[in-house]
């Protein structure tokens, strides 16, 4: 690995790993050099037999071109191989005095098991990059280098890392599922060097420049491939209409085992009566499928203890290629929110700080799949009424009760079109409450607090005309502003419950990624399942197979 190329793995190191682990604790800020240095260190203590950088063993340029002449398939990658070799000064990269490095098999495995990405099709070449392992296998007491092998591996990693990490080959793609956050970009090339000096962390996972919900959805879509293929999965059919603590059914049993099955339930599965351990088991899967952890079993927690592992298995494979459209990872502040799981996320580098609820877009009124940055905190605002809310809701309205505005706190402040342009001026039933966040984008979409308090506490939160309404406003301006020391509790809250619209220029804007996860992973580890309440899951899979089928 040349220097330049070094330098830049050490930089983006501490990336990729507090990506791979959410729970890695945030060191104190050091100069520069001194993060690197401290960062490769620690790396290298976690990794036995480091990669040995050798430079005696090279091949000429021109094989590649015979490789390439014989493996027609692979010429779409040849200019990243070309390029990766180039800067190698033609030295092998699976290759070593002793043979075929151990990373060479790790990755061939992966690359032979496409379905464990979550895709259901084999790479071109599949059979004879098995059958040159092979056959260096029976030979590698000989130590012997092979270049088809190498530049085999090697292109094959670029094919590999462009289908499982990079997802969808076609951006128009990704924006026909109403995905608008920009795709990642990463130097496949540079990290393949990477991986080849550093294959794993210190949990023993390996390094993926891809989102760390994707290796995680990998673990759970092995586990329920297995529950597919060992368990009948018969629907359980209720003879109440609801169970609670102290009942007694052989319907109780059924559910305890299919929770055993799925890991929320750890009790005796050879009784029928619902005991604390079942109640507990209960309450463990309400809350991983968004449903109200009351701990009673109704129609809603049955039907969703029916739905067939192959379904979720679906989920898990759909949210995985949404895991590969995301940033790797981002070292600042930055927003999350979900919106089939109703949450806001508040991160630090990667570190989880707090969640709260939200209320999005109806179906109806979707709210869109976006990034921006949000840069203004409005305190006390208007609301400036959409012509769509003022022509179907405020006009007829009016038309109705003369003192519909009034009624309302609302005026008229001009006209545009044949329609009045209309605002709600600020103050505690204003309908963006005390407070709004600003990130200015082409969907008019933006945070907000809101009056209707009661709809936070509902299990199913779409209820907005499309802009997310925030469960803790106060709290996220404190967090906004933090760093503003012309700004604190005290004076915020003034703000607030001033009644006079105040805008306030953040000094660094915050990223706020807009996303949509049916399946995920919480900070338990566990895997969550969310209703697709968009409808947008079906269109993705089919989108997937169609793509499954290029090779």
């Amino acid at each position: 690995m040349n220097m330049r190329k070094h330098s830049l793995f050490v930089l983006l190191f501490p990336l990729f790993w507090l990506g791979c682990n959410p729970n890695a604790k945030q060191k104190k800020r050091t100069p520069t050099d001194s993060l690197q240095k401290q960062a490769l260190e620690d790396w290298n203590k976690t990794i036995p037999g480091n990669f040995s950088e050798q430079a005696d063993l090279n091949f000429d340029s021109a094989r590649l071109e015979t490789f390439f002449e014989k493996y027609r398939d692979l010429q779409p990658y040849r200019e990243n191989v070309e390029k990766f070799y180039q800067q190698r000064q033609h030295t092998f990269a699976w290759f070593d005095k002793n043979g075929l490095i151990e990373q060479a098999g790790n990755l061939t495995d992966r690359m032979l098991n496409l379905k464990d990405e979550g895709i259901d099709r084999a790479l071109p070449y599949s059979r004879e990059l098995d059958s040159l392992i092979d056959t260096h296998n029976q030979h590698k007491d000989t130590k012997r280098t092979d270049e088809e092998l190498e530049f085999m591996l090697t292109s094959q990693y670029f094919l590999f890392a462009n289908i499982a990490w990079q997802g969808m080959t076609d951006d128009a793609g990704v924006k026909a599922n109403d995905w608008f956050v920009p795709k990642k970009k990463v130097s496949y090339a540079d990290y393949l060097d990477s991986i080849l000096q550093h294959p794993v962390n210190k949990t023993e996972a390996a390094i993926e420049p891809v989102y760390r919900q994707y290796e995680q959805l990998r673990g759970f879509l092995k586990k329920y491939r297995e529950l597919a293929s060992k368990h009948e999965w018969n629907k359980i059919v209720a003879d109440k209409k609801s169970y609670k603590p102290g009942d007694s059914s052989s319907v109780l049993l059924e559910i305890k085992k299919r929770l055993l099955f799925l890991g929320d339930y750890k009790g005796d599965t050879l009784t029928n009566r619902f005991d604390s351990a079942l109640f507990a088991g209960i309450k463990s899967f309400q809350a991983r499928h968004g449903l109200t952890t009351d701990g009673t079993i109704g129609n809603g927690t049955l039907s969703e203890l029916n739905v067939h592992p192959e379904t979720r298995i679906k989920q898990i494979i759909v949210n995985m290629e949404r895991s590969r459209w995301l940033p790797v990872s981002l070292n600042s502040d930055y927003l999350a929110v979900n919106i089939p799981e109703f949450k806001l996320h508040v991160y630090h580098a990667d570190s989880l700080l707090w969640s709260c609820n939200v209320v999005v877009g109806k179906a109806v009124h979707k709210t869109v799949i976006f990034h921006g940055d949000i840069k203004y905190v409005v305190f006390s605002p208007y609301w400036n009424v959409p012509p769509s809310i003022v022509r179907n809701e405020i006009m007829p309205g009016m038309r109705k009760d003369r003192n519909y505005l009034a009624k309302h706190n609302m005026e008229i402040v001009g006209k545009s079109g044949d329609l009045p342009t209309v605002r709600q001026k600020p103050g505690p039933k204003n309908s963006l409450g005390l407070v709004k966040f600003l990130f200015p984008n082409s969907y008019n979409i933006y945070l907000h607090d809101s009056p209707a308090k009661s709809l936070y506490s509902e299990a199913s939160r779409a209820f907005s005309h499309g802009c997310i309404r925030v469960s803790e406003p106060e709290r996220l301006a404190n967090f906004l502003l933090k760093n503003d020391s012309t700004w604190n509790k005290a004076s915020i809250r003034e703000a607030m419950h001033a009644g006079k619209e105040k805008y306030v220029t953040l000094k660094k804007t915050v990223p706020v990624f807009i996303a949509y996860f049916t399946a995920f992973i919480d900070r338990e580890g566990k895997i969550n399942f969310r209703k697709d309440i968009y409808d947008r899951d079906d269109r993705l899979a089919n989108m997937l197979i169609e793509e499954n089928k290029i090779i």
